[in-house]
């Protein structure tokens, strides 16, 4: 996993609540079981028609936003079932970090353990950075995952909050595996013993 210190990258405003783990990779695509691969299908009945072709006025279909990297939603996001492959889906798009008031749980679990960063910020202040995103092109944020701040060019500052055990691996670029790995030697000391 690719550790997340600080991200800079465009925003792409979905102004959609309960976006659910259907619409962000839908079932007839769950049949791979490496995690890469999911991106070109990310929101793909919003972005393609039923023939396969782009929807032009779907927002990742736009040249604006066709190089986000910082997913900016509204509440509930990833709701739905539990599948694995909605993160995995973002990240191999090229999405760091989802920025919404709410989450459900799963999904946001599931964000951590696969290099996402998802922020929770207020629905006002939320507001406001769709305010930004929609109307300057090519809008950004960088996140700071070291100091949890959201800022932009233009000076402003959204403090976030993240648990310390989750930060110290998204800083470390630690998943559940990696975690485990850093004790190899004494797991393989006890197995020695064995």
């Amino acid at each position: 996993m690719n550790p997340f210190v600080i991200h800079s990258g465009v925003v792409a405003p979905l102004d959609r609540v309960n976006v659910d783990t259907d619409a962000i990779i839908p079932k007839q695509f769950l049949k791979r079981i490496e995690r890469s691969g999911f991106g070109q299908f990310l929101f793909y009945e919003w972005r393609f028609t039923v023939d396969g072709a782009p929807i032009d006025t779907f927002l990742l279909n736009t040249p604006a936003y066709k190089e986000s990297t910082v997913l900016l939603a509204r509440n509930n996001f990833g709701c739905g079932s539990s599948r694995e492959h909605a993160p995995w889906a973002l990240l191999d798009y090229g999405f760091r970090c989802v920025i919404a008031p709410s989450f459900a749980d799963i999904f946001y679990n599931n964000c951590f353990k696969n290099g996402i960063l998802p922020i929770k910020l207020s629905e006002e202040q939320v507001d406001e950075l769709f305010n930004r995103a929609q109307n300057k092109p090519n809008y950004q944020l960088t996140i700071d995952l070291q100091e949890q701040v959201v800022r932009d060019s233009e000076g402003l500052s959204y403090p976030f909050e993240v648990d310390s055990y989750r930060r110290y691996c998204l800083l470390n670029g630690l998943d559940d595996i990696g975690i485990t790995l850093q004790y190899e030697d004494k797991i393989a000391a006890y197995e020695a013993s064995r």
